[in-house]
């Protein structure tokens, strides 16, 4: 019955779990509510706001899990993608427990558990996808079509080019005047408005890659050109933009989500990564799947942001292969899939 510490910090959530013979008995993540005042992330003080949290949140996790330092197993870390300073916290604080207490290391790639987290036992009944299945991993900083063959194996179908889904929900958000984190806000106000009161371009690039900067570029300078005729033209009309702007997000998704299962063959679509908290997304997926009799598997929204279940689920099944990293393992900042 291995007990495994997950820690994740690759962005601005400080987050530990615990995981015991592969169900989850803690999961502890804390916010930085520093970065509002930024309308963004500062990976500075991203970074400070962890060297502050991790002890505190690692404590708390293993308090609620009633797990004492010495039962730990094996502590798994997110050793990235992700803001190198951030990183470095987790992984510095991962290697020095882990050489207190004498126990392995695992290293884990972020994206891989963003798509793993499907597999988390929280004690629920949510059902698992089985192998092979295709995965939407859709988040502010990636947006890839991935076909996962186990546990281990991941294959890119397609991925941006340039901007990521998530970012462009938090760069509408921000030409709209919304506050950070602005996705969120955007999908609430979307709620209110039409989807078809305005036209959004779709990228049409080869292949089953994606393309976002041309639809921020275009929501700029639309808002620009209708404030310029209307100034209360925002007020009046936010939520109708939120609307139009998240259909052509959803949309362009979702094209490619098509043609990769058609072209693969396969029944079974899973999301992940941030941005799978949408509800627009989520709802047009479920649709869409139920027209095509695909298996649709979209996770609970405590596993869709950051947080350390995930990496603590990568790590049992790591941990299953004796896949241990030594303390030379460094934190990179652009791990790939």
């Amino acid at each position: 019955m291995p007990v495994i510490l997950g820690i994740e910090s690759s962005c601005d959530d400080t987050a530990a779990a615990v995981i015991r013979d592969g169900k989850l008995l803690a999961n502890i993540v804390a916010g930085q509510e520093v970065h509002k005042q930024w309308g963004g992330v500062i990976p500075e003080l991203a970074s400070r706001a962890h060297q502050q949290n991790i002890v505190p949140v690692i404590d708390q996790t293993l308090q609620q899990a009633g797990i004492l330092p010495c039962e730990i197993d094996a502590i798994a870390f997110t050793r990235g993608p992700g803001l190198l300073g951030s990183l470095l916290v987790g992984a510095s604080f991962a290697k020095g427990f882990a050489l207190a207490l004498g126990k392995p290391l695992i290293e884990v790639n972020h994206m891989h558990a963003h798509i793993l987290a499907h597999f988390i036992d929280d004690g629920s009944a949510k059902e698992n996808p089985e192998f092979p299945f295709l995965c939407l991993t859709v988040s502010g900083g990636h947006t890839q079509l991935v076909r996962v063959d186990d546990y281990k194996t991941f294959s890119i179908l397609g991925e941006t080019i340039d901007d990521a889904a998530g970012e462009t929900f938090d760069k509408t958000a921000k030409i709209l005047g919304l506050p950070y984190p602005g996705g969120p806000l955007v999908d609430k106000l979307a709620k209110e408005g039409n989807p078809n009161a305005y036209k959004f371009p779709i990228a049409q690039i080869p292949g089953l890659d994606f393309s976002f900067s041309g639809l921020k570029t275009s929501v700029l300078y639309f808002v620009r050109d209708e404030m310029e005729k209307d100034a209360a033209f925002l007020e009046k009309n936010i939520s109708n933009v939120c609307a139009s702007v998240q259909f052509t997000i959803v949309k362009t998704l979702l094209q490619r989500v098509e043609q990769a299962m058609a072209k693969t063959g396969l029944k079974q679509i899973a999301l992940a990564g941030g941005v799978s908290a949408n509800s627009g997304l989520r709802l047009s997926l479920q649709e869409l799947g139920k027209k095509n009799n695909w298996k649709v598997f979209i996770p609970p929204f405590e596993y869709c942001t950051d947080n350390a279940a995930m990496i603590a689920m990568n790590g049992y099944f790591k941990f299953s292969k004796n896949d241990f990293v030594g303390q030379d393992i460094a934190p990179l900042a652009r791990l790939t899939l």
